[in-house]
């Protein structure tokens, strides 16, 4: 009992100190991936190739000044961030990258917590981070927070229906909800992955996706020229850095997850197990940054429009398929 505590601690630390150095490092590889869309360099004088960018950012933003606004609810707005970065971290305790690990005979499972219910208790933390971004807005006192948290929640309310019914036709070919065993399913070929089997969910998954971690085209909750910066507007300091951690803890863990749910996890030939993990949760990142580089913002209607005239109807549509296909 006792060692399977100490590692459970490991693994916890391990992923967190992985989550963290990724966090780091999204940020340089945006910037480095953005600057050569725009034709411009980027980082590249903070150490060897600018790969000390992050470091210097982060002790630049730990050192500089925060305050709260005057008529603003001080605990509130203290908390609102820890709420969203933290709600983005624990969705990684369910999301296994790798199979099994053989450590002077000990048997290791390369994930936090393998829950028979993983893909209910992803869909049930994600929720939570949407009431750091309505704290944040509300307790801001600030006309231009508060727009940008009702817009964020609007909005991450809406495409979590989208997202929900993508993740269904995943759960209808599985017959289960253990991303672990959804992994498994999709060893032992290319063709095993659910992405061939369910090309549709996926593609109602990836654009809800975007909306969720609020990217282009759907960063309407921070749109610079409407809202400044919408919910962390007021946000300086490490205040604003723990939203801005978040953000990019959210694409790595949905990254994550489209990579176990339709794209064969850690299944792949050659290289180990947790190395094709991130290969795959690096493609996707890269996506999102190459979407942010070169799609314009959507505005708010046509948003909303296209989250429940066409996501929401098109994830039934395809539930129905699958459904009659099984029954057929």
């Amino acid at each position: 009992m006792i060692v399977e505590s100490i590692l459970i601690i490991l693994k916890v630390v391990v992923i967190f100190a992985a989550l963290m150095t990724g966090v780091a490092y999204s940020t340089y590889f945006e910037r480095k991936v953005v600057a050569f869309i725009q034709h411009r360099i980027g980082p590249n004088m903070t150490g060897p190739f600018g790969l000390l960018q992050p470091i210097a950012d982060a002790i630049k933003l730990l050192f500089k000044e925060t305050f709260i606004p005057n008529m603003s609810d001080r605990f509130l707005f203290t908390i609102a961030p820890m709420i969203s970065f933290v709600a983005a971290c624990m969705t990684l305790a369910v999301i296994p990258v790798g199979d099994w690990l053989n450590i002077g005979g000990q048997r290791i499972q390369l994930i936090i917590s393998d829950l028979n219910v993983g893909i209910l208790y992803i869909l049930a933390v994600t929720s939570l981070g949407i009431y750091g971004i309505i704290l944040a807005g509300w307790s801001s006192n600030s006309k231009y927070s508060l727009l940008g948290g009702l817009r964020s929640s609007a909005q991450m309310i809406s495409y979590e229906v989208s997202i929900g019914l993508g993740i269904v036709g995943v759960l209808m070919l599985s017959q289960t909800f253990s991303i672990s065993e959804i992994v498994r399913q999709q060893s032992g070929s290319i063709f095993n992955w659910y992405f061939f089997k369910q090309p549709v969910a996926f593609f109602i998954y990836f654009i809800s996706a975007l909306a969720e971690t609020n990217r282009n085209p759907f960063d309407l909750p921070e749109a610079e020229s409407e809202l400044v910066a919408g919910y962390h507007t007021e946000y300086a300091g490490m205040r604003f850095s723990i939203f801005f951690m978040g953000e990019y803890a959210n694409m790595i863990t949905v990254s994550a997850i489209a990579s176990s749910l339709f794209f064969g996890g850690w299944n792949g030939p050659f290289l180990p197990p947790v190395i094709w993990f991130v290969i795959k949760v690096i493609m996707f990142m890269f996506i999102f940054i190459w979407i942010r580089g070169t799609l314009p913002r959507f505005r708010y209607d046509q948003l909303m429009r296209f989250g429940w005239l066409i996501l929401f109807p098109l994830g039934i549509l395809n539930i129905l398929i699958t459904a009659l296909i099984l029954v057929l």
